[in-house]
């Protein structure tokens, strides 16, 4: 169990992330700047030592966030673990393959983009300013980033290089190029033509789109007592939902699974916990999340976004919650309440509940089956006579 002081560290609220536009060797580039960069959980692959970062402890996944101005982008790059793009705000267009022609798909608010890892991919901002995307990148230790070609060499026309052991040499700025150190040779052409194509069909599979969501209303097995009412929406991986029926659009794995929570007004997700480290992410709405510590019950608000707010003052509020601790979530505003669950691993993520809300679910007719998913207790009971 947690101490209350260690637990407070784990709250980030929106309003303490702190950004470099300095993160990676585009902030040269006039297409790309000024691109806010932000590391929630982890470094992410930053190339400035200087980055940022909220919560460094390891968590098996990486979440980072970044905002560009309308118009803006990224450039193509490359990881080695999946990437996973989580819009909040605004319109995108996702750009992947450049070889030597990208392909695109538009990417709008709530909608998240799995991609492959050997990829190159990149993103241009096509709607508001402060348009925002989260980003999760698998495992502790990522690979770094590899960059396109075509972008080292415009750096490289702004008098900015990559070095070969990832250093940024700006000589606009008196830098001078080490003497123990050469640029950084990126993929020949013919090495990227060997990469996989990603038609834009089967790249389609791997972006869920937010009004397509399958939404269980069993989700959860306290999701049918009075005051709770939690529905769940898998996305990526096998996460804690308990509906046998219900399966993420996007099944591969990420190292974390990824699932949208929705809470009524009024409603709750009971006392219970989880063996995984797990990262709330409020994109609407209010939550009041209590865990338990060494000192006894701790509540903290998580604001997410309103209709009205701009990304200066948005609330994204997140929270990392560490494994083996007993929580529980309450809407605490009018209306519907909007939650990203990310559990760090590949595999299902059984929950424990409390032995009330144990008792509670029975009395109402429903239990969990052999295999961890909520069933009608009359069965359930009969096949193990």
């Amino acid at each position: 169990m947690i101490s209350a002081d260690e637990l407070a560290k784990r709250f980030i609220a929106f309003s303490s992330l702190e950004s470099t536009t300095e993160a990676f060797i585009d902030y040269c580039l006039p297409q790309c700047k000024p691109k806010f960069n932000y590391a929630l959980i982890g470094p992410g692959v930053s190339q400035n030592p200087k980055q940022p970062v909220n919560l460094r402890e390891p968590h098996g996944f990486q979440v980072g966030a970044v905002s560009l101005p309308h118009g803006k982008v990224n450039p193509p790059h490359m990881h080695f673990t999946c990437e996973v793009f989580i819009c909040v705000r605004g319109d995108w267009a996702f750009q992947w393959g450049f070889n030597p022609e990208p392909s695109q798909a538009p990417l709008a608010e709530g909608d998240i983009a799995s991609v492959p890892t050997w990829v190159y991919r990149g993103f241009t901002n096509t709607g508001v300013d402060d348009g925002f995307l989260f980003t999760v990148l698998g495992g502790d230790n990522t690979g770094g980033i590899l960059w396109g070609p075509a972008t080292l060499a415009a750096a490289a026309a702004q008098g900015v290089f990559l070095t070969d052991d990832y250093r940024i040499i700006d000589t606009q700025r008196g830098d001078v190029m080490p003497a123990d150190a050469q640029p950084l040779q990126p993929m020949s052409a013919q090495e990227i033509a060997a990469l996989r194509v990603w038609p834009e069909a089967e790249m389609a599979q791997r972006i869920a789109r937010f009004a397509d969501l399958r939404w269980s209303q069993q989700g959860l097995l306290d999701s049918h007592l009075p005051g709770c009412g939690g529905q769940v929406a898998a996305v990526i991986g096998l996460g804690m939902a308990q509906d046998r029926n219900l399966q993420a659009p996007i099944g591969n794995a990420h190292g974390v699974s990824l699932e949208w929570l929705k809470i009524p007004p009024g409603g709750s997700v009971s006392l219970h916990r989880l063996a995984a480290k797990q990262v709330l992410l409020v994109k609407a709405g209010e939550v009041d999340l209590t865990v338990q510590t060494l000192e006894g019950p701790r509540s903290q608000r998580l604001l997410g976004a309103t209709v009205a707010s701009s990304a200066s003052t948005a609330g994204w509020d997140s929270f990392s919650v560490p494994q083996d601790c007993w929580r529980s979530l309450r809407n605490a505003g009018t209306g519907e309440a909007l939650l990203l669950l990310m559990t760090a691993g590949d595999g299902r993520k059984p929950i424990e509940w409390d032995g009330a809300v144990v008792a509670a679910a029975a009395a109402a007719g429903w239990a969990l089956d052999a295999n961890g998913h909520v069933g009608i207790k009359t069965f359930v009971d009969r096949a193990q006579r």
